[in-house]
């Protein structure tokens, strides 16, 4: 009996974990790492296909960096556009640039563009004056033709170079 009783807790326990009950790492609860600095690799997609025939639907992409510091600035150093061969498309920093804390900034790539294909990618190397939240960094791809409409998020992640 005790046993039974001990399983079905555990039971319970495990289900309030998957349903979000109880917070684990990564969470919107759990503790934000604090850092000096990153580069993020960010997918996107000048196009992606649909159907049998695999036809290309154009997407507009918008990449967006948030500072998510409330009382810090950060400073991007790189923001690079490639296409899905690796190979640099666009340098949109000449020279860093300061992003004010809890400011956005955004970069388009127009849907006629497709240049990058369907394993675009932007890598972005952000910097900081002692330990601060990373930024959020977003691409967003949209596109609607015909009465329909598409869209969808991909989020950068971190990379060691």
């Amino acid at each position: 009996m005790k046993g039974t009783i001990l399983a079905a807790l555990y039971f319970f326990i495990l289900i309030l974990i998957i349903m979000g009950i109880f917070p684990v790492q990564g969470s919107a609860n759990s503790n934000q790492i604090r850092l000096m600095g990153q580069s993020i690799y960010v997918p996107v997609y000048s196009h992606i296909y649909h159907g049998d025939r695999e036809k290309e639907i154009n997407l507009t992409a918008t990449l967006s960096i948030r500072n998510t510091n409330l009382d810090k600035n950060i400073m991007l150093h790189t923001i690079d556009y490639f296409d899905s061969n690796g190979k640099l498309l666009k340098k949109y920093l000449e020279t860093p640039i300061v992003l004010k804390k809890f400011s956005t900034i955004r970069y388009v790539i127009k849907a006629k563009d497709k240049s990058g294909g369907s394993g675009a990618k932007f890598i972005v190397r952000w910097k900081s004056k002692g330990l601060s939240n990373a930024p959020l960094i977003e691409a967003i791809m949209i596109s609607t033709q015909s009465g329909q409409g598409i869209s969808f998020v991909s989020r950068g992640q971190a990379i060691h170079e």
